[in-house]
């Protein structure tokens, strides 16, 4: 992590009115840094209740829908739910059809073949529906860009309903008798980042009429999808989160019940991490593999031992899963290895399984920090899964390239596409232009929410109050917080393998434990008595009976003086807040003139100013001494910046102690 980015606010959050409403302290401030300064902004985060939910008549489109599924539910019309392979999808379509069953009604669901069929709707499959009987298709988490199915599922007599949350492409909207998406550009609805079981669960909440007794009984499902699809966090969709977490808490499905029994796997409370990573890997590997009735029926069963025999039969799916992952992985290293990538890296190899390629295309991504496109080959068809970094929209480069595909679908982050194999060459290169035209600006590596001055926020008080944060998730992550030219007081191996890391650090004359999972202590940049900068997330840690904050690190490094330097030297008065430890005093502002004297000359870059630091003195206590010297005068340059500045003869003596600077310093 050495030549990481790390992003750590110098500038003290205003949380004045929070703490003056009763919000605890750390959190507060943490709520402020993330821009959220008043009270009632912060009571409808922390304490979202069921005035949160939206009214689902206001999507656009939704009375068309409730009025056709009632009229099928009045006529006991056979139905299908048509959905996708991924746990948004599952879910979607386990909460209409089991709905629709309660209602009476002759309700089936179709999910397409992953290998065979891709995603979304078919007309080989609308066809197929029809002529068993089907009159309605409700199709969940997908259909949006389905114009030309729509069009046929009107011309053979099938009605069709559809329920998405994905991007309109080039804002067309297929001929169906209903569409709900609340990303439709003309639509209203406040809150366009429903998961697709959100707009399911909505649909369902018109129909019924009592959305509150819809959620009790379907807030797991539209948990699980929820933050599977990692959707934001906030709103509507966090309240919708909470009720789901506790659903799965106290009294889950069968299905659920039997996966979170497993040994090892129920955590002492479900959160938002255990359903992203160890609930919907499972659900996932189903529809990866082509086997998604098995995640279907698992959460369609009301039969705890055939719930059990389920569970079991998805892990073995999820365990084939990461064999082939692997495979893959390996395969695609390989090639790199060839060729190291410099642009949007676009692989493509026969025999790749579809199902399990978006897997290998996110590890990619993640490790090259760049767009990755994996293509999986047959014959002269195929077809890819693509997976974004670092703000760069792919949904929008797939626009721009769509001459070279045949087509895809998806969102800024993720999506997918057939292209035909003669024109991958072409598309990697239109890809390569737009991303080189688009470039996004480099991103954080470490993003920390606080930089911590006062050891008194880590009381055991403060850390528990950040419970209410909970769930965790997109737009409103786990906090991170900074502690900058800390010591190190002690590293060492724990666990079966020495795998994980427990270290100590010293700060504002405390000691405080830590934990830094997955990390050696070889693997570190720093040794034991360095200063250090940690970016970690606190938490309770109770062991016999003894309760004390335990500091889990996400990042660790030698201490890097430069972010706040360089505030110094541009004289930022609200960075001094997190210079107070350094103030100087009269033997600092001696040592230096002592050094230099009359040829005091500041250079034009940091680099070069930190050069001139004296080794005995911290440079940021370094950069504040000149930055005074120039306050004072004694420092002189044409534009007034401490830059490039040089000695300035004074008639009478300086008096250092009167500047701002100083004084700030003084009252922190």
């Amino acid at each position: 992590m050495s030549d990481s980015i790390w992003k750590i606010p110098y500038t003290k959050p205003d949380s004045h009115m929070l703490e003056q409403a009763g919000v605890p302290k750390l959190l507060a401030e943490i709520l402020a840094s993330r821009g959220i300064t008043s009270p009632v902004r912060s009571h409808a985060l922390l304490a979202c209740g069921p005035e949160s939910l939206l009214d689902p008549m206001d999507i656009l489109g939704m009375r068309a829908a409730r009025d056709r599924v009632l009229k099928a539910i009045a006529r006991k019309e056979k139905v299908t739910v048509y959905g996708d392979y991924d746990v948004d999808g599952i879910t979607s379509t386990c909460l209409l059809t089991d709905y629709l069953c309660g209602c009476g009604v002759d309700c089936g669901w179709y999910i397409p073949d992953r290998n065979d069929e891709g995603y979304g709707l078919n007309s080989a499959a609308l066809q197929k529906l029809r002529e068993e009987g089907c009159t309605l298709v409700i199709s969940v988490d997908c259909g949006i860009t389905a114009s030309e199915e729509a069009l046929f599922a009107r011309s053979i007599g099938l009605d069709l309903v559809i329920t998405d949350h994905h991007e309109c492409k080039n804002g067309t909207i297929p001929d169906a008798c209903a569409v709900i998406d609340p990303k439709r550009p003309e639509d209203s609805y406040p809150n366009p980042d429903l998961a697709g079981v959100g707009v399911a669960f909505k649909l369902v909440s018109a129909c019924s009429g009592d959305q509150l007794g819809v959620l009790s009984r379907y807030s797991d499902l539209v948990a699980v999808g929820t933050v599977a699809d990692v959707m934001p966090l906030v709103g509507e969709n966090r309240y919708l989160v909470q009720q789901g977490l506790k659903k799965l808490e106290t009294d889950p499905r069968p299905g659920f019940y039997a996966m979170m029994n497993e040994p090892g796997t129920m955590p002492r409370k479900p959160n938002a991490g255990f359903i992203g990573f160890t609930l919907a890997p499972r659900l996932n590997a189903a529809g990866r593999l082509g086997q998604t009735e098995k995640a279907e029926q698992l959460m369609l069963t009301a039969d705890a031992q055939e719930a059990a025999r389920l569970n079991a039969e998805l892990g073995e799916l999820n365990r084939e899963r990461q064999k082939i992952e692997n495979e893959i992985w390996r395969a695609a290293q390989k090639q790199l290895q060839e060729v190291p990538p410099d642009g949007p890296i676009v692989l493509a190899a026969d025999g790749w399984h579809q199902g399990v390629i978006g897997i290998a295309a996110s590890r990619l991504a993640e490790q090259y920090n760049l767009p990755t496109v994996m293509i999986s080959l047959s014959g002269e068809n195929g077809k890819g899964s693509c997976r974004s970094c670092s703000g760069f929209n792919l949904y929008e480069a797939l626009c721009a390239c769509s001459e070279y595909l045949d087509g895809f679908g998806g969102h800024a982050l993720a999506a997918g596409l057939t292209i035909q194999r003669s024109r991958i060459d072409s598309f990697r290169t239109a890809l390569r232009q737009y991303y080189v035209a688009h470039r996004p600006k480099p991103q954080p590596d470490v993003c920390c929410d606080l930089l911590l001055c006062d050891s008194s926020l880590l009381s055991i008080e403060n850390v528990k109050a950040l419970d209410l944060l909970e769930p965790y998730g997109s737009a409103n992550p786990k906090p991170v917080l900074c502690l900058s030219n800390v010591l190190l007081l002690s590293a060492y191996g724990v666990g079966a393998q020495k795998q994980h890391l427990k270290f100590s650090v010293e700060f504002d004359g405390m000691r405080f434990d830590g934990i830094f999972f997955s990390r050696t202590k070889d693997a570190l940049d720093v040794q034991v008595g360095d200063r250090i900068d940690l970016a970690f997330t606190p938490q309770i840690n109770e062991y016999m009976g003894n309760v004390s904050v335990q500091l889990t690190a996400c990042a660790m490094r030698g201490h890097r003086p430069h972010g706040l330097c360089a505030r110094i030297l541009e004289k930022d008065c609200s960075a001094l807040w997190a210079a107070g430890s350094f103030r100087p005093d009269r033997s600092d502002f001696v040592t230096i003139w002592k050094r230099y004297g009359e040829q005091l000359q500041v250079a034009s870059s940091l680099e070069d100013v930190l050069t001139l630091c004296p080794p005995e003195m911290a440079p940021e206590r370094f950069c504040l001494c000149l930055a005074v010297f120039s306050e004072a005068g004694l420092l002189h340059s044409e534009d007034g910046r401490v830059y490039h500045s040089v000695y300035m003869h004074q008639e009478k003596k300086a008096d250092l102690n009167a500047t701002e600077i100083m004084r700030i310093l003084r009252d922190l």
